[in-house]
């Protein structure tokens, strides 16, 4: 490979957010009335979009129903849950690595942009990203493929020199549909299994891996 540019998925991959996710949708099925599981059976939620999510745990495909549950989770999240939030260990050593290295680095999140940049800049990650991008607060590209899409239309990036990474098949699956290299990680939501089946370039236990791939 000869990667000039790399996508990096945010949750899950750069932080792990699951207390403030996972709390914050707690939150909104309590107020939509509905039923509310236990956390702990709620690790899939990491990764897919807030509708997505919504519309498995509240059985419908009511907009209006999936806005308001949307709508009550930002109620709390975007106040107390947006920092509920650790750094991975190892990342910023391995963004430090990939910048010093001469790759353009850039957030590619199903979260909207508007919060994805305040925990990216919390986290003092700023400095090695060009720019955050992630979904509008309506939805519109929190779709891996879209997203990605979009990304490179936007820095004119050729695809077979950009690279993804992510800790779901959503990133993955978003890379194949834009022929851009996928790479799979461990310590985030995703099961090998899971990344497996969409046949990235690699699949990474340590971030360290990830920097001998690019760097090579």
């Amino acid at each position: 490979m000869a990667i000039s540019t790399v996508l990096f998925d945010l949750d899950g991959t750069l932080t792990d957010p699951f207390e403030g996710i996972t709390c914050s949708i707690q939150h909104a099925l309590e107020k939509m009335g509905a039923k509310v599981p236990d956390r702990s059976t709620m690790r899939w939620c990491i990764g897919p979009s807030l509708w997505e999510s919504f519309r498995v745990l509240l059985g419908t495909e009511d907009k209006v129903e999936l806005d308001r549950a949307v709508a009550f989770y930002r109620e709390r999240y975007t106040v107390t849950g947006l920092f509920e939030n650790s750094l991975v260990a190892g990342i910023p050593e391995l963004l430090a690595d990939l910048s010093g290295a001469g790759l353009q680095l850039h957030v590619c999140t199903s979260k909207p942009h508007a919060y994805a940049g305040r925990i990216v800049e919390h986290f003092g990650l700023m400095r090695f990203f060009g720019k955050v991008y992630g979904a509008e607060l309506d939805g519109t590209r929190s779709d891996k493929a879209e997203l990605i899409a979009h990304i490179l239309r936007e820095e004119g990036i050729a695809p077979l020199e950009t690279a993804m990474i992510g800790d779901r098949k959503h990133d993955l699956i978003g890379a194949n549909a834009n022929s851009v290299a996928g790479i799979g990680v461990l310590w985030g939501y995703g099961s090998r299994e899971e990344l497996a089946a969409e046949k990235p370039v690699l699949i990474a236990e340590t971030p360290a891996e990830i920097s001998v791939l690019l760097k090579d």
